[in-house]
């Protein structure tokens, strides 16, 4: 068997980063959009950790874990989303 198929899919992504990294290279609406996204992403990161410590105090009850999972689960996003804010 080849591993051609299997190097396709990393030279994709590999390629997306590199065109999104270049945000030269991005359509003037997508680098508009980009932008406001990135902030967002970059400073919800910075935040939603504090939101964990009120759950974590009390200690994490069987309704509070979903809530807990959700928040960690978007401090992931946000830390993908925000990554390249202001790199000059």
């Amino acid at each position: 068997m080849s591993n051609s198929s299997t190097n396709l899919p990393r030279e994709r992504i590999s390629r997306l980063r590199e065109m999104v990294a270049d945000e030269q290279q991005l359509p003037t609406g997508v680098r508009l959009v980009a932008a406001p996204l990135r902030f967002v992403g970059f400073w919800a990161a910075v935040a939603l950790p504090f939101l964990y410590v009120p759950l974590l105090f009390g200690g994490l009850q069987a309704s509070e874990l979903t809530v807990f999972v959700a928040l960690v689960a978007l401090n992931a996003l946000a830390l993908v989303i925000g990554h390249n804010y202001a790199r000059s």
